[in-house]
């Protein structure tokens, strides 16, 4: 091997992983992924915030986060032996990088998690208001927890199935809106011309400046989890073929699923009329006279949220198992059972997730801890965001001839890579803007504090300090 052969060389022969994630199994994660519980339960407030210009919210973090995943595809597939974004990070930064990358990113899922469990419990007890929360809460945990420990594959499917209920609300929401539009459907309050409703009441900016930024806030925990097919790269088959068919979809999967559905139900519904404090997909069924709409909706919803608290799960062992593989993590959480599924690193993200059950049990408002908690999640995946697109600024500097290579190349390269990163920073800065979003904002840095504690130790170990040697003298080579 040459000198600035990469750090993280494996092949599919080595035991690990398994690629058993089909095209169908990658295009419908991705999709889940981009459609999260914040569109559904999230979006309400976001418009009561932002009026009609929501939709501009949710195209400009859409189009921004398609550049982040075409940076991760690229670097992924300049080595197919990089398990996650975690190993590339670790690769061109240095293993602080990888360290860090894979832990805040196993905290987002868990904290998202968390978030989905609080949100599962909330859900259920529409149908059963007299069971106990922590019920719902535990067995949603043991459920999610043993459907991952077959085989990848069971994932893959679960994942299939909740995505394709997704999908199916929301192109069913899109027909009836536009069905009551074409027949001149008028919502109490509303125009004579349905279409009208998005500009006639104020415009499409009717909050001004400040109520465009504050949509930012919300809108930004719908996107999370986008990145999901990054930690599937191991157990892709023909990763090839498959990344690049999922990453190239988003723009698609924005335009319908965020920006046409919320066009339609502002359409049918004046944005004024649309609560913060409930689903428009509901208030939109309801219109079209759908007296069931109340319980399907929710059982949408409820799939959703257990569909981000799967991937939640799946994503934070595969991250776990990168990491002790790494030395970052106890060896245990290397094993592999028969099925070459990482159980240990299940269990580990099973037992955290149950401190959502507690919070179910403890706390006041369901709310108020699902708005925190989410907070927290968003900010930590821009955090993971920026890694990727700083990784790929790297890359591209010290390995250009792997760039020419490349048949799926990042459009704009590293200027659009400059130009994420500002956009990040304006979130950051939007967070700041609220009450409730500015104290996650406060408490987000104590998490990179104990990171910082726990590499201080860690790097000192042997197997660290011979990756950084490694790291230092290809790093050298290449400059």
């Amino acid at each position: 091997m040459s000198e600035d052969t990469r750090i993280i060389q494996k092949t599919d022969e080595q035991p690990g992983l398994s690629r058993q994630l089909s095209n169908r199994h990658i295009q419908l994660m991705a999709i889940g992924g981009a459609i999260g519980t914040g569109l559904f339960m999230g979006s309400g407030k976001t418009i009561s915030l932002a009026g009609p210009s929501v939709l501009f919210v949710y195209l400009i973090i859409g189009t921004m986060l398609f550049f982040v995943m075409r940076a991760m595809g690229e670097l992924l597939l300049s080595n197919t032996g990089y398990r996650s974004f975690a190993d590339f990070a670790g690769d061109y930064l240095g293993p602080w990088a990888g360290f860090f990358t894979g832990w805040t990113y196993w905290f987002c899922w868990i904290v998202t998690g968390i978030a989905d469990v609080i949100a599962i419990a909330g859900y259920v007890s529409f149908w059963w208001g007299s069971l106990p929360l922590w019920i719902p809460a535990l067995a949603s945990v043991v459920l999610l927890v043993a459907l991952n420990l077959p085989t990848v594959k069971a994932f893959g499917e679960t994942e299939f199935w909740f995505a394709l209920i997704k999908i199916v609300a929301i192109v069913t929401l899109i027909v009836v809106g536009l069905a009551m539009v074409f027949t001149n459907f008028v919502a109490p309050n509303g125009s004579e011309s349905a279409f009208a409703n998005l500009w006639n009441d104020g415009g499409f900016f009717p909050t001004g400046p400040m109520g465009f930024v504050a949509g930012f806030q919300i809108a930004t925990f719908a996107f999370v989890g986008i990145e999901l097919v990054g930690t599937a790269a191991a157990e892709t088959k023909d990763p090839e073929k498959n990344l690049p068919k999922a990453i190239n979809s988003i723009p698609i999967r924005v335009m319908l699923f965020y920006v046409v559905a919320l066009a339609v139900i502002m359409s049918v519904t004046p944005w004024r009329q649309i609560s913060g404090d409930s689903s428009p997909f509901v208030a939109m069924f309801a219109l079209a006279g759908l007296g069931i709409a109340a319980s399907v909706v929710n059982f949408v919803v409820l799939t959703s949220a257990a569909s981000s608290a799967n991937s939640g799960i799946y994503s934070t062992s595969r991250m776990v198992y990168g990491l002790a593989q790494d030395g970052d993590a106890p060896g245990v959480f290397a094993r592999l059972t028969k099925r070459r599924v990482p159980a240990n690193a299940l269990y580990l993200s099973g037992v955290f997730l149950l401190s959502g059950v507690v919070m179910v049990v403890v706390g006041d408002s369901l709310i108020e801890a699902f708005t925190i908690v989410t907070t927290i999640s968003s900010l930590c995946f821009m955090f993971v965001w920026s890694m990727i697109l700083i990784s790929y600024i790297v890359y591209r500097r010290r390995r250009p001839d792997l760039h020419e290579q490349s048949t799926f190349r990042m459009p704009g390269g590293v200027v659009m890579c400059y130009v994420v990163l500002a956009f990040f920073g304006f979130l950051v800065w939007a967070f700041t803007q609220k009450s409730d979003t500015l104290q996650a904002l406060l408490v987000t840095p104590v998490w990179f504090a104990v990171l910082g504690v726990v590499w201080a130790v860690l790097r000192k170990r042997p197997v660290q300090m011979a990756r950084a040697a490694a790291y230092e003298a290809r790093d050298t080579h290449t400059r």
